[in-house]
């Protein structure tokens, strides 16, 4: 788990689509919540106990209270029905601090934000900021129909109407060719910023990427595909070495860097458990990471700078870790 939680009260809940659920939060203690970047997710305890990863979503110019929205999963272990069915105004969660993996590029000449269903949650954060600063932006948002398209009453008011493009029953079969039409024309230096199921983030990522204007196309996972991860390739075992103090430690074939150093007693922070929500970012110092996450981009993983401890391994005998 996270160490940096604490206590916040739900202020309001309200029906924002189908499915999707939104919950304003405010600190137990009266205190302001520290400011975010657009694109942060916080963890969120339910009252099954279940801990999940969420967007804020609301304007990050505000401190007083939190956003966040959950869609209801018919497969749910327990996270997003406890937060459904067993939360009511006035109850308190145990939230973590915000962590951001998906910000703005401050060298990007324009934004796209293509969001699908609920990934519209960070991209609305991300419109706030852009709409604030008067940067140009545009926002595409998919969804099955209006009745499952989250927000629709704030995206379609200013100061976001004319930003924002809706595209509802687009099939999968149309979707490549509704993506290409929407960044048809876009300027040079154009980033593109996708949160949705996976299938639909790979076609953006697709599209995006065969786009000479685009500069680099950004995403934002919440689940791990396990078709996606080659859990064969360098199963075997390595060793981690603690850069601070020289300790060395085995990792054997069924377990993970955080087990293997919390048998020697150094604790990594840890949450999602499946290499999404970057809790367990460790600096290497030295060797070749396997990295088996959803949360570095291309550069990160070429870069081999850091690593993800839940379920990243080593191609290199030995590991050393800034720990």
């Amino acid at each position: 788990m996270q160490a940096n939680t604490f206590k916040v009260r739900v202020d309001s809940i309200r029906d924002e689509a189908h499915g999707i659920r939104s919950f304003r939060i405010a600190r137990v203690d009266g205190k302001p919540f520290e400011i975010y970047e657009p694109g942060a997710h916080i963890d969120v305890t339910a009252p099954s106990g279940v801990t999940r990863q969420y967007s804020l979503c609301g304007d990050p110019a505000f401190s007083d209270f939190q956003l966040f929205a959950v869609k209801r999963e018919p497969e749910s272990r327990g996270g997003s029905r406890s937060l459904h069915d067993d939360v009511g105004i006035g109850c308190e969660l145990l939230v973590g601090q915000p962590r951001n993996l998906f910000r703005l590029d401050t060298e990007a000449r324009a934004h796209v934000l293509v969001g699908a269903g609920i990934g519209i949650t960070p991209l609305l954060s991300m419109a706030y900021r852009l709409a604030a600063r008067s940067e140009p932006f545009v926002l595409h948002y998919f969804a099955r129909s209006e009745a499952h398209a989250a927000f629709l009453p704030v995206l379609s008011q200013a100061p976001f109407a004319s930003h924002v493009r809706f595209h509802f029953g687009v099939g999968s079969g149309d979707l490549g060719a509704a993506l290409r039409e929407c960044l048809d024309g876009v300027q040079d230096g154009t980033h593109i910023y996708t949160c949705g199921p996976a299938p639909f983030m790979d076609e953006v990522v697709a599209v995006g990427e065969s786009m000479p204007a685009v500069t680099q196309v950004h995403l934002e996972r919440f689940g791990a595909d396990p078709a996606a991860v080659d859990m064969g390739a360098a199963q075997g075992e390595f060793d981690v070495k603690v850069a601070s103090s020289g300790q060395v430690v085995r990792v054997g074939k069924d377990q993970t860097i955080v087990d293997a150093l919390a048998a020697i007693g150094i604790e990594i922070d840890t949450s999602c458990g499946e290499g999404v929500c970057g809790t367990c970012m460790i600096d290497v110092v030295e060797g070749d990471p396997d990295h088996r996450d959803h949360c570095l981009s291309k550069a990160e993983r070429a870069g081999n700078k850091v690593i993800c401890c839940c379920v990243s391994r080593s191609r290199s005998p030995v590991l050393i870790l800034d720990v």
